[in-house]
């Protein structure tokens, strides 16, 4: 029997609605998101939306160990290298670009959803897994909690939105980040807005059963928010969260990175010889991180700083797509998580030595502005 890729349920309230639940089902592969999974949890949150029974989402991850650790990246791998019929076409990009497409159209309709999703960050948040969260109306957090977007491993950049909301954090660690692929905790988490509420782990049962206690009023918007506001008033526990990891540091980060481009970033960070693990470990990713990544991060960052969120979806695609025909990620992957080895032999020996030539074939549109799959996203509201 196959087993299901998201398992949804409705919870029943005590007036008379229901809560959608839907879990990622593959604990095995820490829940990485499959076009599979993508797809059928876009249908069900589309027709929840309508559903005027539905008070409320909550997502959240199968097993104990992760909520989403990232895109399904082997799937990747596997279309870039066996579907490809010409060698000297570069590696095939249509499993690409229908994976993306529908994975940015799920984080989207995320941000702009019109009822509260809760995620249940619980344990490991990672890429894609951060493009399900990062959106979402309530982002919870625990003990367990451990987020990054450590592209740079792999060879591609933080997508998911990444380029838009790393801006919103404070100035510098956005790109600092990205470019280090720094892991953070639950209260790193809360100080950089990228999760709302601290709920301890065990506290998951009673948050549920109280979600199906409280009164949504008339179901309107603002009570629907209300509603839950109060559940997670009662529950949260932010005092028990972890000692940050990033505020000590807010002033060194940005100074390491600030006013200066790419390679001076990059040279300023490994340089830097703080005694401090969590620094040190963030040198070793990007030391040991693809070249072209670091360029990317920086480059879309700078793009994306005063632009929408749907115009961020949509370059996204377009670089994510063209990093899957030409840039490290096959490699990356293939190093990581393929052979294992972690010796990816990187198109440049070093940030220094990217030309901007390559940066720019990367960049190159792959449709005009009319053809484009991602075209009517925030069509509606232009400011999002």
């Amino acid at each position: 029997m196959t087993e299901l890729a998201v398992i949804f349920d409705e919870l029943p309230t005590r007036d008379g609605g229901r809560i959608g639940v839907a879990t990622l089902n593959s604990p095995k592969s820490l829940n990485a998101l499959s076009l599979e999974m993508a797809r059928q949890l876009d249908a069900k949150l589309e027709a929840w939306a309508v559903d005027r029974s539905i008070v409320a989402v909550w997502l959240e991850g199968a097993g104990e160990k992760a909520f989403c650790a990232g895109g399904d990246v082997v799937a990747l791998y596997r279309s870039m290298t066996e579907e490809g019929d010409d060698p000297g076409a570069g590696r095939d990009s249509l499993f690409a670009e229908t994976y993306f497409t529908t994975e940015y159209r799920l984080d989207y309709r995320i941000h702009t959803y019109p009822k509260p999703i809760l995620v249940w960050g619980d344990g490991i948040v990672m890429g894609g897994g951060l493009g399900l969260m990062a959106g979402a109306s309530r982002r919870l957090v625990t003990e367990t909690t451990l987020i990054a977007m450590p592209e740079i491993t792999i060879g591609l950049y933080p997508d998911i939105g990444a380029s838009w909301f790393l801006n919103r954090m404070p100035p510098g660690v956005g790109a600092y980040l990205g470019i280090t692929g720094g892991q953070l905790n639950a209260r790193d988490a809360l100080d950089l807005g990228l999760a709302d509420h601290f709920v301890p782990r065990e506290r998951r049962e009673a948050l549920l059963e109280a979600l199906g206690e409280t009164d949504y009023g008339t179901r309107s918007p603002r009570e629907l928010q209300a509603g839950v506001q109060r559940v997670l008033d009662e529950l949260e526990a932010r005092d028990q969260a972890p000692a940050p990891q990033v505020a000590p540091l807010l002033d060194h980060l940005q100074a390491l990175v600030g006013q200066v481009d790419a390679v001076a970033a990059v040279a300023r960070i490994l340089e830097d010889r703080r005694d401090d693990a969590w620094l040190a470990a963030n040198r070793k990713r990007l030391e040991a991180g693809s070249p072209l990544s670091a360029h990317l991060v920086w480059r879309m960052l700078e793009r994306h700083r005063h632009t929408s969120l749907a115009d961020a979806f949509r370059e996204e695609l377009n670089l994510s797509v063209q990093c899957c025909r030409r840039g490290d990620i096959a490699e990356g992957v293939r190093a990581l998580l393929i052979d294992k080895d972690k010796s990816p032999k990187w198109q440049h020996e070093s940030v220094a030595r990217v030309p901007e030539a390559d940066l720019q074939a990367l960049l190159a549109p792959l449709w005009s502005e009319e053809e484009h799959p991602l075209r009517d996203l925030g069509r509606d509201k232009r400011s999002q």
